[in-house]
């Protein structure tokens, strides 16, 4: 028996617009599911229950009024989650910290603008860890998000209700953002396809700043066509974005039904990290990755280290920069974890010409690094060293070992996000214990159409979406 939950956004959609299935009844089936599996996975921090069906109702209406199915929104009555991070007005906002925990969201994101544009509902806001800085989802705010794949394990961070949320069954797709991995590491832990971006291809206003281009939002979603109509509905510059992306050739859904053609693909599985062993699972799926690549006829061959080992500290320096842009009042600070104070620390200690050195520093690699990397049409990765780490195993750390974990943990991601350019993790692979575990492909600047006929045609070859987890079926 399908239920709604079983299908694509891309099919739910469609049926939607086809008057196949009622907008009301995929909410109260939607939320039905929330009620029962959420306190299992940790997916949403707040249910909006009360107005995603108001919103079901309303996109009801509109298909039943409509004239022509093809005029309506491409999202019409599709729920699509938002993670905590991103404002939705009159809805309960807290970054993940008990800081704010009474905060109610006074303006739209606008990425938020584009999905309610686009016809999308509200099941409601998705866990993230404290300001989004780890790469795991545990705070004192709501329950850590678990892999459904084996509900001992994160799901991975910082977008980990997001991606939770996606694979238990409980949203058709989520959005997520990414400052150093943040939408790849849990797609990876989660069996799911995640899609980061170019820098500026989507807004991060009006209240994220994007001081340092590092982060960016983007979609989760069980297959790359849902990944791609999610993206075409949110890139959209939008004025005071610091950054622009090179224009986009066409709509991405439609790259996910052209062949790619014949790519030459660059592979490298070294970590910048200094003493980071890859873990023989990911090595696994990394080399499997690679034959199939070269099966579907692509040339595959080594990358040279460009962005080596000297431009981790730099990186870090920035990032405890990023943990001091959330203001908090002073007489709160202790309330926060102790990674964040830690970071907020390391930021607070941090002048001004120690952050333009480090951004100065990391821009010299990358004009050196950039000639290479263009070269290749892809960059193949493992998406992280490790598999799903168990619940606790960066957060019962102290702040330095916790984040010395996490540099080991997720040694691939970052230098994406430091260079701008498009990253997709494709869960192509699962280990002996079925989990799963994610390669990542990177692109050049403004290629997030090339990724996107790529990962469909890998998916085509290695169809994952039908793997569901134990509690799918529940």
């Amino acid at each position: 028996m399908t239920h709604t939950h079983d299908l694509s956004a891309t099919r739910l959609a469609a049926a939607i617009r086809a008057r196949e299935l009622s907008p009301v009844e995929v909410a109260d089936h939607l939320l039905a599911r929330i009620e029962r599996l959420n306190p299992q996975v940790g997916a949403y921090v707040t249910v909006t229950g009360e107005r995603l069906r108001e919103e079901a109702l309303a996109a009801e209406k509109q298909v039943m009024d409509a004239p022509e199915p093809a005029a309506l929104p491409p999202l019409l009555g599709v729920p699509v989650p938002v993670k905590d991070l991103n404002m939705v007005t009159g809805t309960r906002m807290t970054f993940g910290s008990v800081v704010f925990t009474d905060l109610t969201g006074f303006a739209d994101d606008n990425v938020v603008l584009l999905l309610r544009q686009a016809g999308s509902v509200l099941p409601g806001k998705t866990a993230t860890p404290e300001f989004g800085l780890p790469c795991y989802t545990e705070s004192g705010v709501a329950p850590p998000a678990r892999t459904p794949w084996d509900l001992s394990r994160s799901a991975g961070g910082s977008s980990g209700g997001a991606a939770a949320a996606v694979a238990a069954g409980l949203a058709p797709v989520a959005q997520g953002s990414d400052g150093g991995g943040s939408i790849r590491i849990p797609s990876s832990a989660c069996g799911l396809f995640g899609l980061k971006p170019t820098r500026g291809r989507i807004s991060q206003g009006p209240v994220i700043p994007d001081l340092f281009g590092l982060s960016t939002n983007g979609p989760i979603a069980r297959t790359v066509r849902d990944a791609a109509l999610l993206l075409d509905v949110m890139a959209r510059p939008m004025p005071g974005d610091l950054y622009l992306a090179p224009p986009a050739e066409g709509s991405f859904l439609a790259h996910t039904e052209r062949p790619p053609g014949r790519l030459r693909i660059a592979r490298s599985r070294e970590p910048a990290v200094p003493g980071t062993e890859v873990h023989p699972d990911c090595v696994a799926a990394y080399e499997e990755a690679s034959l199939l690549l070269e099966e579907l006829g692509h040339e595959v061959v080594e990358l040279p280290q460009i962005l080596g080992p000297d431009l981790v500290p730099h990186f870090e320096t920035l990032w405890g920069v990023m943990a001091t842009l959330t203001p908090v009042d002073p007489a709160q600070e202790h309330l926060l974890q102790p990674l964040t104070r830690w970071l907020r620390e390391r930021g607070h200690a941090t002048s001004a010409p120690q952050i333009f050195a480090a951004h100065a520093m990391l821009q010299a690699a990358l004009r050196s690094a950039f000639p290479v990397m263009n070269e290749f049409d892809a960059i193949l990765h493992p998406t992280l060293a490790q598999p799903p780490a168990p619940i606790g195993y960066f957060h019962d750390q102290e702040p330095a070992e916790n984040f010395e974990r996490q540099k080991h943990f997720t040694p691939f991601c970052a230098p994406y996000n430091v260079s701008g350019q498009p990253a997709v993790s494709v869960p192509l692979h699962w280990n002996a214990e079925g989990l799963p575990i994610g390669v990542m492909l990177a692109g050049r600047l403004g290629g997030e159409g090339t990724l996107l006929a790529l990962s469909a045609q890998l998916e085509e070859a290695r169809p994952w979406s039908d793997r569901k987890p134990p509690i799918w079926n529940e």
